[in-house]
């Protein structure tokens, strides 16, 4: 069924290392204190673990416990949930975002550009398509973390109304997260929305949220507060949309491309 608008939950939490139980333990009672109807949850990368390089300590198999958690929390919100975990499949490691369903039906996207800075390349394989998600007559394209400073990559060729990262990315370069998520909602007319993890992980590395919602005029629309654990709902109308689209009508220019890996 068709929806006007898209209620999204926006999830900024710190993450335990390498501990999916734990993680799924304090997820659930987190999103358990949303009482307000939301259409979507969305976690962090790398919600089970933070961002290990330990991708054997703690993958999953898309039949595993965490899926199986995710299916029935989907379910009893009556929302589809989406994050990234780490998933074993056919002997490799994939930085995977799931999209569950209430329905119990999963979407999936595995990270294209994996963090080369941090060694991700040398232990995950990395993905070669983008997918775009129908929930509710709304088209979302998942992304993840580092795929964020590649637009190409981004670029609205699906038409897509929303473009949703989830990140785990460190405070000392915040300043980029913020510029071009904004960007990626002007240059595409999409809303664009990033959920990043806050507190310290194994390795000392700080991560202090801004998780943002834009519009597709870059407005922004959510007000989180810095490195803090909070959760935020932004209401998305597929009437702004087509106003600013059918108005301004600068997707009609872009430029055409191919891609090639």
């Amino acid at each position: 069924m068709e929806s006007q608008e898209l209620k999204v939950a926006l999830v900024q939490t710190n993450l335990i290392w390498e501990n999916p139980a734990q993680n799924r333990t304090q997820l659930a009672e987190k999103i358990n204190t949303i009482t307000d109807v939301v259409d979507i949850i969305v976690l962090p990368e790398m919600f089970t673990s933070g961002f290990t390089m330990n991708p054997q300590n703690v993958a999953e198999t898309m039949d595993g416990e965490t899926i199986t958690w995710l299916k029935e929390l989907a379910t009893s919100k009556n929302a589809a949930i989406t994050g990234s975990l780490v998933i074993s499949e056919n002997g490799n490691h994939y930085n995977r975002s799931v999209f569950v369903l209430p329905s119990g039906k999963i979407e999936t996207y595995d990270k294209k550009h994996t963090f080369t800075l941090a060694g991700e390349h040398k232990v995950y394989k990395a993905g070669t398509s983008k997918n775009s998600i129908e929930y509710k007559g709304w088209k979302i394209c998942p992304l993840i973390c580092y795929d964020l400073r590649f637009p190409v990559w981004a670029r609205n060729v699906e038409d897509y109304d929303v473009l949703l990262y989830v990140a785990n990315w460190p405070k000392p370069r915040v300043s980029a997260w913020d510029a071009l998520l904004k960007a990626r909602a002007i240059e595409n007319m999409s809303y664009c929305i990033g959920v990043n993890r806050v507190g310290l992980d194994a390795n000392s590395l700080e991560y202090c949220g801004h998780s943002a919602a834009y519009d597709v005029l870059g407005e922004q629309l959510t007000n989180i507060t810095s490195g803090k654990e909070e959760i935020e709902i932004v209401t998305l109308t597929k009437e702004h949309i087509a106003t600013y689209r059918n108005k301004l009508k600068f997707l009609d220019d872009k430029d055409a491309f191919t891609l090639h890996s």
